[in-house]
Formats: C-alpha cells, sequence, structure tokens
C-alpha cells in the first residue's frame, strides 16, 4: 500500500519584484502553515519521505511543517522537478518515487496539485487552497502502477480556522 499526502505551498507574498520561484511566504502563509503542520498528527503516517519543489515558497512551507512534526530539516528532499503546475509533470514525479518509500509527503503547486488530486483520488476538489492538506492510498505496492485511490483525508486552514473560532 502507498500513501500520499500533497501539500499545496502556503501563501506567498507579491510584494517584491522577484522571480516567481524565489517568491518567499507572506505573513499569512506562515501562520496558514504553523497552523495546519499543528493540527496534522493524527492523520501522518508514523514514517513517511519528505519531498518538496525548490521554489522558496514550497521549502519553506516544507520546512515549517518539519519543524512542527518533529521531522529532521536534512531529511526533506528538495527536487527542481517539483516546481511544476502540470499534473502529468507531477505524476511522472511520483511515479519515479523508491518503491522504498511507502509514504510520501509532497509540497509543491497548483494546478499540478488540484489536478492530481482529482485524477487519482475518489473525491472531487475544486481548489486546492495554499496550505492545502490531501492524503490519498493506494492499492499498490508500486509506485509506478499507482491508479484511482482512496481519498482519505482533506483537511484545509479555512476548515481549522472555523473550529478555532468555534471554541
Amino acid at each position: 500500500m502507498k500513501n500520499l499526502i500533497l501539500i499545496r505551498h502556503a501563501k506567498s507574498s507579491w510584494n517584491a519584484p522577484l522571480l516567481d520561484k524565489d517568491r518567499p511566504l507572506a505573513k499569512r502563509g506562515m501562520q496558514d502553515a504553523h497552523l495546519m503542520s499543528t493540527n496534522i498528527d493524527e492523520h501522518l503516517p508514523k514514517t513517511f519521505t519528505m519531498l518538496s519543489s525548490t521554489a522558496k515558497r514550497a521549502s519553506e512551507t516544507a520546512i515549517i511543517f518539519a519543524q512542527n512534526i518533529s521531522c529532521p530539516l536534512e531529511s526533506i528532499i528538495f527536487k527542481d522537478e517539483l516546481y511544476t503546475f502540470d499534473d502529468r509533470q507531477l505524476e511522472k514525479i511520483v511515479k519515479s518515487c523508491n518503491n522504498d518509500y511507502d509514504n510520501v509527503i509532497l509540497f509543491g503547486h497548483n494546478d499540478a496539485i488540484t489536478n492530481f488530486v482529482n485524477k487519482f483520488g475518489n473525491v472531487f476538489i475544486e481548489n486546492v487552497p495554499t496550505s492545502g492538506f490531501v492524503s490519498i492510498n493506494f492499492e499498490s505496492s508500486d509506485w509506478e502502477s499507482i491508479d484511482k485511490g482512496k481519498t482519505e483525508k482533506v483537511i484545509f486552514p479555512r476548515d481549522l480556522k472555523k473550529y478555532d473560532s468555534a471554541n
């Protein structure tokens, strides 16, 4: 069984004239990344591998999550190829994962993430927002042969903010 958790990078800043890949997280992005990462423990497998796009906003999101879930920063695998907005490219990367990894947490970008979860999950999601978390299980022992999986958990920052304000 393979388990893939896709997390869209947190909200980025447009305040400086930077290349898209160099845009950092906005204040709200940092807050949402902390909110999400401190509320997902029960939805994480015991062991996992973290993969992240090398874009600044994705790598900063991955680092915040790693710190809050007590994952060593040096264990994050940063991949240039994950700086993609194309779900077909994302699919190629996921299907080329090492089969020693049963559980992968991947930090990436839209539209790739939303299109991927709609192609491979069994729950339609109109848009995975920034800091959005989607977990999909696959009845496969080989990443290369993953097909339609089961969407196990979907958590968006707005869900946690609603819960926070209700208490």
